[in-house]
């Protein structure tokens, strides 16, 4: 049966079960057990001060009113650098190619950032489609070109996501085949396109963390244009 490239898009199952169920089980292996201390063993510890980092980085930015946001965006943030790196494992496949999933995250969280604005501060969220200093005859059009702007911030968060990460599976795909196809043919350039294929991965490893930290990142900036 000939296989697409894009068919790793796809979930893969054995025995009518999806593999993707199965991967998602290794994330409870790290979750800790019931115990009478708050920090048990290393793993604790090492969760513990990751969650505090991104915590930290992702207030930064924000006043006291957009840190009622930290849990929403803390576990955002863990959730999608869960998948992505998952998504990295063999037999599986990464949920966050698929635009449809991108965009159920992006646009109710970028709709509830534009609202908390409209309600807490309209004056101030308004004023963001008109800049001050505008010349009169170029009114309308810089107010359709804000708010087109605006509107297309769900849309770029998905597709930015979907993008990056569909890319990088592609190209590990491409020059994988090729390392298989040429190791019977020329050995001494299969093994040096198995390097690049390992630099890659590393690299993949690096875009599917950062990726993750881009799409919070943007969604608490756009959060602190409105509070």
């Amino acid at each position: 049966m000939n296989l697409s490239f894009f068919d790793q898009f796809m979930s893969p199952y054995l025995l009518g079960i999806p593999l993707i169920l199965i991967s998602l089980l290794f994330p409870a292996l790290l979750l800790p057990s019931p115990h009478n201390r708050w920090i048990t063993n290393r793993i604790s510890t090492l969760q513990s001060w990751f969650i505090y980092t991104i915590t930290k980085q992702l207030m930064t930015p924000l006043n006291k009113k957009g840190h009622k946001w930290a849990l929403i965006l803390s576990s955002l943030m863990i959730f999608l650098l869960s998948i992505n790196l998952l998504g990295l494992l063999p037999y599986t496949f990464t949920p966050t190619t698929q635009l449809s999933m991108n965009l159920a995250l992006a646009f109710p969280l970028w709709l509830a950032t534009l609202l908390t604005g409209l309600r807490n501060q309209p004056s101030a969220s308004l004023g963001h489609l008109l800049p001050e200093g505008t010349p009169t005859p170029l009114i309308p059009a810089l107010i359709m070109i804000e708010t087109t702007s605006l509107l297309i911030r769900p849309l770029a968060l998905g597709v930015r996501l979907t993008a990056n990460l569909t890319a990088g599976h592609l190209l590990i795909q491409l020059i994988s085949t090729a390392t298989a196809v040429l190791f019977s043919i020329m050995p001494a350039i299969s093994i040096l396109t198995a390097c690049v294929l390992l630099l890659l991965t590393i690299l993949e490893l690096a875009v599917a963390m950062i990726q993750a930290y881009v799409f919070v990142l943007l969604l608490s900036l756009y959060l602190q244009e409105n509070i």
